[in-house]
């Protein structure tokens, strides 16, 4: 038995109600030949195309990163279309009409017309493009200049032959919107219908690949397309290029731009909100790693010395053992826990200084410190140096006897310095106490791109120093 027609997407319904709403909205003005649709507002729609243009940027923006990121020929595209349509929004339309009202009339309408054109083709093609189709940065700088070339020409050519251009629109059509009027140049109006048709066929391509990747953004700028194809059919039917007028199809392209200023504002939600699962899974994780390098291995090294005293009772060797892996342990977990309650933007200075003063009270020692305030380092880079440091200080007091701990930050370049007076030792020494400490504290440095170097001397103290080269 043959599977029937597959359901429709939410992002194809969404078109879908968008298309009927556009459509009733088109018959409501046809069918009203007792009102007029149109307003004369200059300083309103260049409200409207500077409101237009900006959306326009912003989401062209957002797709920037996507291209910047993914590398899809479909996202250059669509920049590129975003980018067209913003310059003839902006540069072409809105700040002529502000700084020189009454300026050269045909080529204020041609010029942006070719140019809207250019962009729809743009969109077009982007929304049919297969999404896995990639494109290298010389091939993306390459149609990226070749496009900017275009709107060069357009603009350049239209300057020169604006006394030759025929009336776009019939000047005494301006104005009335109270019944359909065909009065526009035939090209104009030609170009208004493969708009709509393009339009169509775009939003249908976004909504599909909507549906299949859960595109929330693509989602609104296929309803964005829908009613921006049904502002050009209103443009087909009222002669809607004089800029000193609002008509219908106006107000419906502000619609467009704001169905995808919907979508952005969703694709920055989902940003944020998948920067903070990242960062709750990132705790995690580090939580784990620290548990597993830290608690879990003292633990078992704890087990396998309680075997071995099972094994021989009264083993003094194994019950030191136990009871520095326990203190260990000990240790650990309040790092670990310290470290949950920390903040995540408090710098480096305050955050060691913390942990010094922790420490200095459970050792009883004595502990200076000179932490440049300019110094900055990031969260994993903090975290690392709050460990060293504590496997230092804890090596100095247990292993080393020391009675006084300095501990210095440096800011250019960041640089740990930890020196204690203690007993000391030979770093080339097998077997000697403090070796796992010193094993980890190596990782950790390593784990954060910066190399540890320890000297120590028999009876003249040790300094663990963390340095980036």
């Amino acid at each position: 038995m043959s599977a029937g027609p597959r359901a429709a997407g939410p992002a194809l319904r969404l078109v879908r109600r968008a298309a009927v709403v556009a459509l009733l909205a088109t018959a409501a003005v046809v069918a009203s030949p007792f009102l007029a649709f149109a307003v004369r507002a200059p300083s309103l729609h260049i409200m409207l195309e500077t409101a237009n243009a900006v959306v326009a940027l912003l989401v062209l923006y957002l797709v920037y990163g996507r291209f910047v990121q993914h590398g899809r020929l479909q996202e250059l595209l669509l920049v590129l279309a975003l980018g067209v349509v913003a310059v003839a929004n902006l540069v072409l339309t809105a700040v002529p009409d502000a700084l020189t009202p009454g300026r050269g009339e045909e080529l204020a309408y041609w010029v942006p017309l070719c140019l809207r054109l250019l962009g729809t083709l743009l969109l077009a093609a982007a929304a049919w493009t297969p999404v896995r189709a990639r494109v290298d940065a010389r091939t993306a700088a390459a149609v990226s200049v070749g496009v900017v070339l275009v709107v060069v020409v357009v603009a350049v050519v239209g300057r020169l032959v604006t006394d030759t251009l025929p009336p776009a629109v019939d000047p005494a059509a301006a104005g009335d919107a109270s019944r359909p009027a065909l009065v526009a140049h035939p090209v104009v109006l030609v170009v208004q219908l493969l708009g709509a048709a393009l339009y169509g066929l775009a939003a249908v391509a976004f909504a599909r690949q909507s549906d299949r990747t859960d595109d929330a953004l693509l989602r609104w700028v296929a309803v964005g397309c829908v009613l921006a194809g049904a502002a050009r059919v209103h443009y087909f039917l009222f002669p809607s290029l004089y800029s000193e007028f609002v008509y219908t199809g106006d107000v419906l392209r502000l619609g467009s731009y704001l169905c995808m200023l919907v979508g952005a504002a969703r694709e920055i939600t989902g940003y944020w909100q998948a920067r903070a699962r990242s960062a709750v899974l990132e705790d995690r994780r580090r939580l784990a790693r620290d548990l597993h390098d830290g608690v879990i291995q003292e633990l078992s090294y704890i087990r396998a010395q309680s075997h071995r005293l099972t094994a021989e009772p009264g083993d003094e060797v194994a019950v030191a053992r136990i009871a520095a892996a326990a203190e260990r342990a000990v240790g650990e977990s309040r790092r670990a826990l310290a470290a949950l309650r920390r903040e995540d933007d408090d710098p480096v200075p305050v955050v060691l200084r913390q942990t010094l003063d922790e420490l200095a009270g459970r050792y009883d020692v004595s502990v200076s410190a000179c932490l440049d305030p300019a110094s900055h380092a990031d969260a994993p880079m903090t975290e690392a140096l709050v460990r060293i440091t504590t496997e230092a200080v804890g090596n100095a007091v247990r292993h080393g006897g020391a009675t006084r701990i300095e501990a210095r930050l440096d800011s250019v370049p960041l640089r740990l310095t930890v020196r204690d007076d203690g007993c000391g030792f030979d770093p080339g020494s097998p077997g000697r106490p403090g070796a796992y400490g010193l094993r980890s504290m190596r990782e950790r440095a390593e784990g954060i791109g910066a190399v540890l170097a320890v000297e120590s001397e028999q009876g003249k103290g040790t300094t663990v120093r963390v340095s980036w080269v």
